[in-house]
């Protein structure tokens, strides 16, 4: 009976994990543009040719593929895709692959470390020179969806000065820019070589100036209309997080908007997902956890905004969009 009970077990692990299998098999394929080669039908020979790739390792990536309905036969051993709609577009894309990246790339290996980091009492540390191009698209990915609540706030208050803190590579004011031109849009970044592409990307947006400067001891020349901090929050202290919101706050003009992109702490409500998003920021020693809905508001309300409303941007990835007014 014991036996057949460990039996029974395993086959539930092995069950529940059916999932993973695809997202493994779409994550490869976005990686080597497996998909875009299989856009028509191909021998696996062709492919392995064309792509200088392991073909046995191929036809192993096809079978999976074939079985989970990612990919199906067309006839004298070629293949295509099917479903295409499931599937991530090919890079450079706006491609959701790029969160297939992240998550193979980065989320799982940190999270298989768990055991022992437990045992240890230890963090991971995150490289940001590594994976930040990774984290880069993603965030593009990001703006896209979290773009409209912006420029809605811009349009429908006709503000003039916008601060974008950790801007990156200018994505968010570089677009917002174009559809305002009458705006201008001041971006700071504390990374020298980020600030460096982030001017090259804008040289000829007349309206963006780019500041290379650490937020702690950034002095705003005047006060804004609109201050946004995208993508920030789980870089910052605990400690600080609230402080940083009365600062932040000071900087606004009467009848602004503070406008956060920022995952949130998960609840027992909220997708698993959620919740293993902030297992995965606090495994670092460089990263914090993630703000709570509950602390968000209360720092809205010590620097005395009001919070609009906590909008979702990607529900499954805990990510939304949480706008104050002054």
């Amino acid at each position: 009976m014991i036996d057949v009970m460990k039996m029974i077990t395993a086959r539930m692990y092995m069950k529940r994990n059916e999932p993973f299998l695809s997202s493994w098999h779409a994550y490869v394929g976005y990686e080597l543009d497996l998909f875009k080669a299989f856009g028509r039908p191909m021998s696996k020979f062709d492919v392995a040719d064309a792509l200088q790739l392991d073909e046995d390792l191929l036809e192993q990536w096809i079978m999976v593929g074939l079985s989970i309905g990612h990919l199906k036969e067309a006839g004298r051993g070629r293949y295509k895709i099917a479903n295409a709609w499931k599937l991530p577009k090919p890079k450079g894309n706006n491609s959701s692959g790029v969160l297939l990246k992240e998550m193979m790339e980065l989320h799982i290996p940190t999270l298989l470390q768990y055991p022992e980091m437990m045992r240890e009492k230890s963090r991971s540390h995150f490289d940001e020179e590594k994976h930040a191009p990774t984290v880069a698209e993603t965030s593009r990915l990001l703006e896209v969806l979290a773009m409209p609540k912006m420029s809605k706030k811009i349009r429908d208050n006709e503000f003039k000065q916008v601060l974008d803190i950790g801007c990156g590579e200018a994505g968010y004011i570089k677009k917002l820019a174009k559809r305002f031109p009458d705006t201008h849009f001041t971006g700071i970044e504390i990374s020298p070589a980020v600030a460096e592409k982030a001017e090259q990307l804008t040289q000829d947006d007349a309206n963006i100036e780019i500041v290379n400067a650490d937020l702690w001891h950034y002095q705003p020349e005047r006060q804004y209309d609109m201050v946004m901090l995208n993508n920030v929050i789980h870089y910052i202290d605990l400690e600080k997080r609230e402080a940083l919101f009365t600062e932040l706050a000071s900087w606004l003009e009467e009848g602004g908007i503070f406008s956060v992109v920022t995952p949130i702490a998960g609840s027992v409500d909220d997708p698993p997902f959620a919740n293993v998003f902030n297992s995965f920021f606090s495994s670092f020693d460089n990263l914090y956890r993630l703000p709570t809905r509950e602390e968000l508001a209360e720092w809205g309300e010590t620097a005395g905004l009001k919070l609009l409303g906590i909008h979702t941007v990607i529900k499954e990835g805990s990510w939304y969009i949480v706008q104050y007014s002054k």
